[in-house]
C-alpha cells in the first residue's frame, strides 16, 4: 500500500525491557469509501479519520425535486458544521401537504418529479406513465451532480433506496404501482409492492437496485438504506417494559414497530442484491437497515448490514443493541413541535449512550430556502440555532479519540437530580452528559480511580467552555459540584 494512500495512527508506545520505546503502528486508508472503523465499529472511518454523523438536515427531496437547489443546501450544511444527508431517490414521493407539511421538499410539483425512470406518455390533464425499462438519464446526471457537490464538502450521503407507501393516496402517483407505468399488467397493493410477492414488480426493483448500485458506485461518501420505516407497511408491535395489557390505547411510549417477516425477507433480499453487485465492482459500501422506531432490543440482524437505523430513538435503542458492534443510527427525528430544545437533547442523549449517527428532520430547508432560513408549517422543527448546537455536540465529540470511547454510565455512583450519559476511554477520559430533571445544584460522583483530573463544563447552547479546573480523586472517587440552570451541561473530564 502506496504511504500516500494511508495514515499511519499510533496505538500504543511500550517500553522494552531495554529501556527504549517500541510504537505500534496501524494503517488506514485515507481513501476509498466511508467504512465502519476497524478499531471501534461503533464509527465510521472516513479518509483516515474516525467519524460520527451528526445533521439537521432536509426532508429527503433534495435529488428527486428540480425546483430545489441542492448546491446551496450542501454548503450550507457544510458551513453550519453538519456532515451527513439523507436523500430518497425517486422511487416514493408524496403529495402537497402529507403529514402536515406546508412546504414539503418531498412533495414536488407535479412538473418538478424527477425519478430514475423515463416518461413515455405525458397528456394535458397532468397524468403520467413511467417506462421501468427506461432510465431518465437526467435524473443521473443531477444525482451525479449531487454526490460531486456532496463529497466537495466531506459530506456524507446516506441513499435510502425505498420507503414504506403510507397512503393510497401516495400509492397513486409512484411509479411503483401498475397504473403509473407501461410495464406491469396485474394488480398490485401497496402493501405487497415491498414483499417478495408483488409479482412481476420485484424484476424491476431488481433492475433499479442494480442501477444505482452501478451509477454510485464511484463514490466514497454514501451508505445505502434499504428501505425507510419497513414497518409501516407491514407492522409488527413489540411492547416494552410493561405487559400489553396494561397498555392504555395508542401508548406508543412503550412500543416499538418492526416489519413483519414478509417484510424482512424482502429486505434481506435487496441487501444481497447491493452486496452481489458490488463484488463484481471496484468499491464496496456499507448497507444500513432501519429496523424500527423507539426503542427495542434486534433479535437478528443480517451479515450483509453494518448500520443500525432507529426512528425517533430512545437512548436505550443504543444501549440494548451496542453488543453487535455495529454503528447504531438515530436516521430520523422531528415530529416532537418546532422547539430546538428537544432535537438537541435527543442528539445528546443518543450519541453519548453509543450512538454512531443522528439525523433531524430540518423544515427550514425547502424550496426557496435552501439557506435553511425559513420559517415552515411543520410537525417538526430545524433551525440555523440548533444546527449550531449540533455543531457543539459533532466538536464536543470529535475532540475525543473516538475509537477509544465505549459507554460508561455505570461508572456514576451518584447523580441526584441528573440523568447521565457518559462515555469513556478506561479510566482517562470521559465524556458526559447531563439532562437535570429540575434541580440546578448537585453533585456528580463518579467511580475513576484515584489521581488527578481536569473538568471543563461546557454550555451545550452556545458551545463555550469553562476554564479547566483539577480535581483529586481518592479511594476511587471523584466529586463535581454541577451547576446546570439551563437544564443540560456536557463535561469533559480527563486524567492529569
Amino acid at each position: 500500500m502506496k504511504r500516500a494512500a494511508v495514515l499511519i495512527l499510533v496505538l500504543s508506545v511500550i517500553v522494552s525491557c531495554t529501556g527504549k520505546k517500541d510504537t505500534k503502528t496501524i494503517e488506514y486508508p485515507i481513501d476509498g469509501p466511508i467504512q465502519l472503523h476497524p478499531a471501534n465499529q461503533h464509527y465510521f472511518l472516513y479518509k483516515g479519520k474516525p467519524m460520527a454523523l451528526i445533521t439537521s438536515a432536509e426532508h429527503y427531496g433534495a435529488v428527486l425535486n428540480l425546483d430545489f437547489d441542492y448546491k446551496t443546501y450542501l454548503k450550507t450544511l457544510a458551513e453550519d458544521g453538519m456532515n451527513y444527508t439523507r436523500i430518497f431517490t425517486g422511487i416514493y414521493f408524496e403529495n402537497e401537504g402529507d403529514f402536515g407539511i406546508q412546504n414539503n421538499t418531498l412533495a414536488p410539483k407535479k412538473t418538478s418529479v424527477c425519478t430514475p425512470w423515463a416518461i413515455v406518455i405525458s397528456d394535458l390533464s397532468g397524468s403520467i406513465k413511467y417506462d421501468l425499462n427506461s432510465w431518465n438519464e437526467a435524473y443521473f446526471q443531477r444525482l451525479n451532480d449531487f454526490m460531486v457537490t456532496a463529497a466537495s464538502y466531506n459530506i456524507i450521503v446516506e441513499v435510502t433506496l425505498f420507503s414504506s407507501i403510507y397512503q393510497d393516496r401516495t400509492w397513486d402517483i409512484v411509479p411503483q404501482n401498475p397504473a403509473n407505468n407501461i410495464n406491469i399488467s396485474h394488480e398490485i397493493n401497496r402493501q405487497d409492492a415491498q414483499t417478495l410477492n408483488n409479482g412481476t414488480l420485484w424484476e424491476f426493483q431488481e433492475k433499479f437496485v442494480r442501477k444505482m448500485v452501478k451509477e454510485l458506485n464511484g463514490f466514497d461518501n454514501f451508505f445505502f438504506e434499504i428501505q425507510n420505516e419497513p414497518w409501516s407497511d407491514h407492522t409488527w408491535s413489540v411492547y416494552n417494559i410493561v405487559n400489553k395489557e396494561e397498555l392504555v390505547a395508542n401508548d406508543w411510549t412503550n412500543k416499538a414497530d418492526f416489519g413483519t417477516e414478509e417484510s424482512m425477507a424482502w429486505q434481506q433480499k435487496i441487501a444481497s442484491i447491493i452486496s452481489g453487485e458490488e463484488a463484481t465492482l471496484s468499491k464496496r459500501h456499507l448497507i444500513a437497515q432501519n429496523f424500527t422506531n423507539y426503542k427495542a432490543p434486534i433479535p437478528v440482524v443480517n451479515d450483509n448490514i453494518s448500520i443500525i437505523n432507529f426512528h425517533y430513538a430512545w437512548p436505550e435503542a443504543a444501549e440494548w443493541n451496542y453488543h453487535y458492534d455495529r454503528v447504531l443510527g438515530f436516521d430520523e427525528s422531528g415530529f416532537a413541535g418546532s422547539e430546538d430544545q428537544v432535537y438537541r437533547r435527543q442528539a445528546w442523549q443518543f450519541m453519548l449512550s453509543g450512538g454512531g449517527l443522528f439525523n433531524n428532520l430540518d423544515y427550514s430547508f425547502y424550496v426557496g430556502q435552501e439557506n435553511g432560513l425559513g420559517e415552515n408549517k411543520a410537525p417538526g422543527g430545524g433551525s440555523k440555532a440548533l444546527r449550531n448546537q449540533l455543531k457543539v455536540l459533532s466538536q464536543f465529540l470529535h475532540g475525543f479519540e473516538l475509537v477509544k470511547m465505549h459507554p460508561a454510565n455505570e461508572l456514576v455512583m451518584r447523580s441526584p437530580g441528573l440523568i447521565p450519559f457518559v462515555m469513556a476511554s478506561g479510566n482517562e477520559t470521559y465524556a458526559i452528559f447531563l439532562h437535570s430533571v429540575g434541580t440546578k445544584n448537585t453533585i456528580l460522583e463518579m467511580n475513576t480511580g484515584d489521581g488527578n483530573y481536569r473538568i471543563q463544563f461546557l454550555n451545550t447552547l452556545t458551545g463555550t467552555y469553562s476554564e479547566t479546573t483539577t480535581l483529586h480523586a481518592s479511594e476511587g472517587r471523584l466529586l463535581i459540584e454541577i451547576a446546570i440552570p439551563d437544564g443540560e451541561l456536557a463535561l469533559k473530564i480527563s486524567k492529569e
